[in-house]
């Protein structure tokens, strides 16, 4: 059964391009695990001054999934990111549509 993960990155001021232009790379050679079914960026909306950038991936099954973050490759992606990136990126696995309107914390994310 497939397993959607959706993650939550707050960029640094000034490293959003950067931070758009290392996650598509990291996305293209993401697609060598063979476990990667998906994989999609959210970006802040245009004047709202956020910088919250949203992740979602698509993976095979649960195995695939724990396989893929201990990768070296996504070992070597997470520590590019936390340099463009503020705090802690925040992982959460959806459950079909309830997962977007039911967040403990509130509304989704605008995007």
């Amino acid at each position: 059964m497939p397993i959607h993960v959706a993650i939550t990155r707050h960029v640094r001021p000034g490293c959003e391009a950067e931070f758009q232009r290392g996650l598509r790379e990291f996305f293209q050679a993401s697609f060598s695990h063979g476990g990667v079914w998906g994989a999609l960026m959210l970006t802040p909306p245009p004047g709202s001054g956020s910088r919250e950038y949203g992740i979602l991936r698509t993976f095979a099954n649960a195995k695939e999934r724990d396989a893929f973050y201990a990768s070296p490759l996504f070992e070597a992606w997470d520590e590019r990111a936390r340099a463009l990136t503020e705090g802690a990126p925040e992982y959460r696995q959806l459950h079909g549509l309830e997962a977007w309107f039911r967040a403990p914390n509130g509304p989704p994310p605008r995007w």
